[in-house]
Formats: structure tokens, C-alpha cells, sequence
């Protein structure tokens, strides 16, 4: 009886240890995510804790310091990492793959956006986030400034992606404004205001890739010189790698803190901010993983733990630029996924695929209209859904950007907007949560895209390494011949 218990316990140490030494390698082979997993929830921690001491501005300001330097050093490199990535990956690959390529990403990208907006107006219609608003007088006239812009904007929208000035595009963007001679008489005026132009930017890469992949020899130096910058560039990013997590600690504790009276927000926005998380965990760990797994037919959830570190730097920094880097080493270097699709589907997703933004426009229009008792007829609600999802790609990456774009979607029914700065006490939290549903799409649109194009890339690699086989026998050849003749000499 005796030895049996010995026996019985002698296993359950070995499991034990077991169990600690397999615990021990998954910490050494995922230690970053830890160390960001630490740092994001030591942010919360101490943003909470300091709250009740009430500090100063400054020393506010001190404690988000080191999150603000670490965002400026992302963004330092985002643009050459976008520009590098785009010009080498499109350059890489024939015309023909690159039309495939970028018709499968486009079309998944329109059908995620519309159906994350669909999502939106369904669970606002159900759930009713505004029932407890504050009635108000319906706005029935609406101004013909009102009228006109949403179709001001998405033409903007097409300025802005066929940019007559890439050196302006880097830092300015073009919009409508407007000068009102007379109640009846506006003026359309053209302006440029401070900000990056993504779409510019990323429509003249993508097409100086594909031409430049076209005239073969002849630019094999231009391609060197890209992919060289882009090789720089990511080992830039694997080194800032290792001070995430104390930014995104630094971003969260100066957050929290900063925010005036998060109990009476919460109280107050407490439904919209359910509906929103609510559709955000319903895309993400049902829909989402449904799709990949219909289409790859892999475990979805293991695709969705690889790429965690960029989820809670995307939750973290409310920007799906800012993940932009971690995500391509990780695309890259730890999933495996073909460099010819990741430099093309991450850069563009990042600038044109919100579909957490396409949600939260539907829910915060209809939460609005409910509470300034809209009516909310189905005609009204199919119009929500298509600006908002239409709309959803005219928002930039960077945090609180969909506030905007907001107004233009309220404008196309005619819903009142007076009640939208109550969104803007909100929005730092929601903002978190929908960039994680962008982010996240552009990555699993880079592994759908690059598995429907899994044999044209196979027959491409193939044909490459017959090209540059036939290109060696040649040269061997030459030379064969070149040492014949020199000792026939």
C-alpha cells in the first residue's frame, strides 16, 4: 500500500515537473508577449490606482512620456516601411498574380467591411443602445451643406488616392471646404489640411511596383534598393520590439488617469459601449474564426494566438499603423505566410480596411438617432448600413479618426448631431476595441488571400527557379565555352 502511494506520488511530481518545464519553454519562446501582456495589464493597474491621488497635468504628462516617445518611434518608421514593402512586394510578382492578388484582397475587404456593418445596425436595432436619451426637437430640414457631403467626402476620398503631388501626399490631404454666399448659394473650395495622405501613398506604390516588375533586368537595381530598405527597416522593428511593453504601459496608466469621470461615462454610454464590445467578440471569435477555418481549414484560434502581440499593441495604441511593423514580423517570420502577399494586403489593409470602424459608425448613427427619437424607418436603416460601410474606408488609422467621417454618415439620412460630443467621453474606449477587429481583418485577409493563391504562387516560384536555372546552365555554358576558346589560344 505504501509503495503504491510512493509510486502514485513519484508520477505526479514528474508531471509536475513536467508541466513547470513545459511552461518554462512556452514563456522563453513567447517571452515579448508576456512582457506586453504584463505591460498592458500593469497599465490598467496603475491608471486605476493613481486616479484617486489626482495628480497634476505635469505629472500626468511624465507618465505618458515614455508611451509618446514609443509611438513617435512607430511612426518614424511606418512610412518607409510602407512605401518599401509595397514597391518590393508588388515588384516581386507579374502583373497577373498582382491583378489576382489585389482583386481577392479588395473583394474581401468590401465584404467584411459591409458585413461588419450590417452587424452594427442589427444589434443597435436590438439592443437599443439610445432608448434612455434625451428626447429632442427632430431636425427635418437639412442644409444643402448637409446633403452634399457625403458625396463631397468619397470624392475626396478619390483625390486623395490619385494624388497629383506624392512629396505633398506624405504630409497633407485634400478635403472640401465650404463658403456660404447666401442661405441658397455655397461654394466648394478645395484645401489641404495636416496629415498623412495613406491612400495616395499607397495607390503610387502599388502602381510603380507592378510597372516596375515588368521591364525585368532593368530595374533589378530599384528592387534591391527597396527590399534592402524594407530588410532595415524590419530589423528597426524587431529592436522597438522590445520597449512595447513599457509603452503601451506608459499609453494606458496616462490614459485612464487623464480621462475626467470614467464611472459616470460608463454609466451613461454603459449600452453603447456593450453593443459595441458585444459585436467587436462576436466578429472576432465566431464570424471571423469561421471564415478561416471554412477557407484554410486550420485551427482559427492557433492564428489567432500567433498574432496577439499585434492585438494588444493595436488595443493599446488605438491604431492599426501603429501594429502595422509587429505584424509583418510576425506574418513573416512566425506564421509563415508568403512575403509577396503580407507586403501587399498588411500595408493596404492598414489604410483601407476598418471593419470595426464600419461597425461602430452603424451602432453610434442609430444610437444617436434613438436618442433624438429618429425614426428609423428600413429605408433609413439600409442607407446606415451602406454609408457606413462605404465610409468606413475614408477613416485614416490613427486614433478617434472615425469621429469624423461620423457627421458625414448622420448627414446622409438627416439624423440630428447635436448629441455626438457625448461619443467623444467615450471614444477613447471604443476606439481600442474596434481597431482590434481592423486590425486583426487585414491579418487573416493575408492568410485567406495568400491560401486561394496558393497555386498561382506555387506556379510562379516554379517558373522563377526554371528562369534562374536556365539563366545559371547559360552562364555555365559561356563560360565552358570562354575557357575552350582561351586554351584553344
Amino acid at each position: 500500500m505504501t509503495e503504491n502511494r510512493t509510486e502514485e506520488l513519484g508520477k505526479a511530481v514528474n508531471n509536475g515537473h513536467k508541466l513547470i518545464n513545459t511552461l518554462k519553454t512556452w514563456i522563453s519562446d513567447n517571452l515579448l508577449l508576456v512582457l506586453t501582456l504584463v505591460g498592458v495589464l500593469l497599465g490598467f493597474i496603475i491608471g486605476f490606482c493613481l486616479r484617486i491621488l489626482e495628480l497634476s497635468d505635469t505629472t500626468v504628462i511624465l507618465i505618458s512620456y515614455p508611451g509618446e516617445l514609443y509611438m513617435r518611434i512607430l511612426k518614424l518608421v511606418i512610412m518607409p516601411l510602407i512605401i518599401s514593402s509595397l514597391i518590393s512586394g508588388c515588384s516581386s510578382v507579374n502583373a497577373k498574380l498582382n491583378g489576382k492578388i489585389a482583386l481577392r484582397t479588395f473583394t474581401y475587404f468590401l465584404l467584411t467591411s459591409t458585413f461588419n456593418a450590417l452587424l452594427g445596425v442589427i444589434l443597435a436595432v436590438i439592443i437599443h443602445p439610445g432608448q434612455q436619451g434625451i428626447n429632442s426637437q427632430i431636425i427635418k430640414n437639412v442644409s444643402l451643406k448637409q446633403t452634399n457631403f457625403v458625396l463631397d467626402s468619397v470624392l475626396d476620398m478619390g483625390r486623395n488616392i490619385v494624388a497629383d503631388n506624392i512629396f505633398q501626399a506624405t504630409f497633407q490631404q485634400v478635403y472640401t471646404d465650404y463658403t456660404w454666399n447666401s442661405p441658397d448659394n455655397v461654394q466648394r473650395v478645395l484645401k489641404y489640411r495636416s496629415g498623412i495622405n495613406n491612400l495616395g501613398i499607397v495607390f503610387f506604390c502599388t502602381t510603380f511596383g507592378i510597372i516596375l516588375g515588368t521591364i525585368g533586368s532593368k530595374g533589378q537595381i530599384i528592387k534591391d534598393f527597396f527590399s534592402t530598405i524594407f530588410e532595415v527597416i524590419m530589423k528597426m522593428v524587431r529592436g522597438i520590439l522590445w520597449i512595447t511593453p513599457v509603452g503601451l504601459c506608459s499609453i494606458i496608466a496616462g490614459k485612464i488617469i487623464s480621462v475626467p469621470n470614467i464611472q459616470l461615462v460608463v454609466s451613461q454610454l454603459g449600452w453603447l459601449i456593450f453593443t459595441v464590445i458585444l459585436g467587436v467578440s462576436i466578429y472576432q471569435f465566431i464570424l471571423i474564426q469561421l471564415i478561416y477555418l471554412v477557407i484554410i481549414r486550420k485551427n482559427p484560434f492557433k492564428f489567432y494566438i500567433s498574432i496577439l502581440q499585434g492585438t494588444l499593441t493595436a488595443f493599446s495604441a488605438a491604431s492599426t499603423a501603429a501594429a502595422l511593423p509587429i505584424n509583418m514580423d510576425i506574418l513573416d517570420n512566425v506564421v509563415r505566410i508568403d512575403p509577396k502577399i503580407t507586403r501587399f494586403v498588411l500595408p493596404v489593409g492598414c489604410n483601407t480596411n476598418l471593419d470595426g470602424t464600419a461597425m461602430f459608425l452603424a451602432i453610434s448613427t442609430i444610437f444617436l438617432a434613438q436618442m433624438s427619437d429618429f425614426p428609423l424607418a428600413t429605408g433609413t436603416l439600409i442607407t446606415i448600413w451602406f454609408t457606413s460601410a462605404i465610409m468606413s474606408f475614408a477613416v485614416t488609422s490613427v486614433p478617434s479618426s472615425a469621429l469624423v467621417i461620423l457627421f458625414m454618415v448622420l448627414s446622409s439620412v438627416g439624423i440630428p448631431d447635436h448629441h455626438t460630443p457625448l461619443l467623444f467621453a467615450v471614444d477613447w474606449l471604443l476606439d481600442r476595441f474596434r481597431t482590434t477587429n481592423n486590425m486583426l481583418g487585414d491579418c487573416y485577409t493575408a492568410a485567406i488571400v495568400a491560401k486561394l493563391s496558393h497555386e498561382e504562387l506555387q506556379m510562379y516560384n516554379n517558373q522563377i527557379e526554371e528562369d534562374n536555372t536556365t539563366f545559371d546552365d547559360n552562364r555555365i555554358m559561356r563560360n565552358k565555352i570562354f575557357i575552350d576558346n582561351e586554351h584553344n589560344v
